[in-house]
């Protein structure tokens, strides 16, 4: 039976403990302010990145890990056995990510490497990557590897509510304007996947009423269908993610287990502190 590595980025926020256990790698995403580089999960979390920012008060810039970081992992992998590698990498609309692995894939010419837009971030790649390991445990092929996480990243929805536009209005995203008049009336946006990249799904007033929505847009996405996997997202706001976790619990039927995970640095620059979510499977 042939050994397949499972590898990613910390895009995925896949916490590492559950990494680790599925013996998945995460090339790191990474973060820059000036001249300084750090590396998601390894030099900077969400914490500690949103409490840099706020004494700084400038964002940092974000950039995909180079082709070199990919081919270290890549080399890393068939030196500890495996015969082949499947990278899932998460969506090459928002993050040049995807490039950067099919490059170090072109440097390795004689192994088998399999290199995955995912088209979706976080968790929703996250599962991907979990699936795609199961199934290599399970002794698939690299196609069959490939077609067992494509598959659940199709049944996939992400849903995740902003605490706050401050961020967004410093990274250019939104006006300042807008950002400043969302603030004044407690607006609280809703983000979502569509065409690979996140988007502003609804604005809804008031934490309480925002997080309900969120809520309800993870049980009407299910269509009746049960939720196989749910995982529960923050960026440095572990005890609110607690408490949405009974929210979640107490109105839909939820799986036994759900994961929580910190969307990771590379994502959450973007969000801003605060931010809450949730990635159903269907």
């Amino acid at each position: 039976m042939s050994s397949i590595a499972i590898i990613t980025d910390t895009d995925a926020s896949l916490p590492a403990d559950l990494a680790a256990r599925y013996g998945i790698q995460q090339v790191p995403i990474v973060i820059q302010f000036g001249l300084e580089s750090l590396r998601t999960e390894i030099d900077i979390d969400d914490v500690s990145l949103f409490a840099r920012i706020d004494r700084e008060g400038k964002l940092p810039t974000t950039a995909a890990p180079s082709p070199g970081q990919f081919l270290e992992a890549y080399e890393a992998a068939f030196a500890a056995g495996a015969d082949a590698v499947v990278c899932l990498c998460v969506s090459s609309v928002i993050s040049a990510t995807y490039g950067a692995a099919v490059t170090a894939k072109e440097m390795l010419p004689e192994r088998t490497i399999e290199v995955v837009d995912t088209r979706v971030v976080s968790m929703a790649q996250g599962f991907m990557a979990l699936t795609a390991a199961e199934a290599a445990r399970a002794g698939a092929n690299v196609a069959e590897v490939v077609a067992a996480a494509l598959a659940i990243g199709e049944r996939t929805h992400l849903f995740g509510a902003l605490s706050t536009l401050k961020y967004l209005a410093m990274s250019g995203r939104v006006g300042h304007v807008a950002a400043g008049f969302g603030n004044l009336l407690s607006v609280k946006p809703i983000l979502t996947m569509r065409d690979g990249k996140l988007d502003l799904l609804e604005k809804v007033r008031t934490r309480s009423k925002v997080l309900a929505r969120v809520v309800e847009l993870a049980g009407e996405a299910m269509a009746g269908q049960p939720i196989r996997q749910m995982a529960v997202l923050n960026v440095a706001a572990r005890e609110e993610a607690v408490a949405f976790e009974a929210q979640l619990r107490a109105a839909l039927p939820c799986p036994e287990t759900i994961i929580h995970a910190n969307l990771t640095a590379g994502l959450s620059v973007h969000t801003g502190a605060g931010m809450l979510g949730v990635v159903v499977v269907g």
